[in-house]
């Protein structure tokens, strides 16, 4: 029947009624909205209730659609009149989960409208539901996403690189835009008229081409984790010549991820040379605090025979505050 057709457009679906008695049952034809085909239902006892609820199918039985949407109902004369529905929100899977009754005497022709402000799948192994439809989010993702893989082509494929890094095993070739928005020294090494910016060359012969790697790697945006922990302390380094500060951070947070006794001295001297608050005073903390000095006792004599005589004053200090009586 004609007036059976359900009209869809974006998140939308209408329909026209050309004739309901006053005690009737119609049901629409199936209209397609995300993932689903739906039905409308309207039956009229007292009240005029409208159903909506996704057709019986694999879909809707394996991913049921949480629904979020708005009815409207009004009649086609020339006194036009609306009834809106609040805001609902459902788990739809059969034709009783939702109905709303409207007091309305509305016979003939009339129309009814919704408008679905969201739809998500309801995991049936429990879990938060997932929309269909991607939110600023979930576009910034898919942006940043494909940005990455053409940042990721431009490294290892050298398109239209510009610059050549010159490592103690090897060469590499980058950019001269990537690495000069990542650090401010070398900006200022092809922004002045410095042999770099004459040569388009830079060195970079204190780190290993494994490690150097690993930073062109993090500056692109596309390291790997085993790649970052493998290279960490080459990579803390590099972020403090060239001031790179993000990955200087990143690199603290991660070295007081896996402090222990055996990493404990050597990561306190990174901390001192580095100037890194958070990882010295973690590793004052875990040798005193938490009594790990004793797990080291063979080590500190040597530790002591090549630390800075600062370090070693706050070592003492640290002490003090210790075994300072209550």
């Amino acid at each position: 029947m004609a007036d059976s057709r359900v009209e869809t457009i974006s998140r939308l679906a209408q329909w026209k009624i050309d004739n309901f008695g006053p005690c009737s049952y119609k049901k629409s034809d199936p209209f397609k909205v995300g993932i689903w085909n739906w039905y409308l239902s309207i039956e009229r006892n007292r009240y005029l209730y409208i159903h909506l609820f996704p057709e019986p199918s694999r879909a809707s039985k394996e991913h049921p659609p949480i629904a979020r949407f708005i009815l409207r109902v009004s009649n086609t004369g020339s006194s036009r009149r609306f009834y809106i529905s609040p805001v609902h929100e459902r788990l739809l899977r059969t034709c009783d989960d939702f109905v709303w009754p409207v007091d309305t005497t509305f016979v003939g022709r009339f129309i009814i409208d919704v408008e679905f402000l969201d739809l998500k799948i309801c995991p049936l192994n429990g879990g938060e539901a997932s929309s269909i439809w991607p939110s600023d989010g979930k576009l910034q993702s898919v942006a940043a996403q494909s940005a990455l893989q053409c940042l990721s082509r431009m490294l290892d494929e050298g398109i239209h690189a510009d610059l050549t890094i010159n490592t103690a095993e090897g060469t590499l070739r980058a950019h001269k835009a990537i690495l000069s928005a990542s650090s401010p020294v070398f900006q200022s090494m092809f922004h002045h008229n410095l042999k770099e910016k004459e040569s388009s060359t830079i060195h970079i012969e204190d780190i290993s081409l494994e490690s150097c790697t690993a930073l062109l790697s993090y500056l692109y945006g596309t390291i790997k984790q085993e790649d970052f922990w493998k290279h960490r302390l080459a990579l803390l380094g590099a972020a403090n010549k060239y001031d790179i500060t993000g990955l200087q951070d990143t690199c603290e947070e991660s070295l007081l991820e896996d402090l222990n006794s055996g990493n404990v001295l050597e990561r306190l001297h990174e901390a001192w040379l580095y100037q890194l608050p958070k990882l010295k005073k973690g590793c004052l903390t875990f040798l005193f605090d938490f009594g790990k000095i004793y797990d080291v006792r063979e080590e500190i004599n040597n530790f002591f025979r090549h630390a800075d005589r600062e370090l070693m004053i706050e070592m003492f200090q640290e002490v003090l505050t210790i075994w300072k009586p209550v």
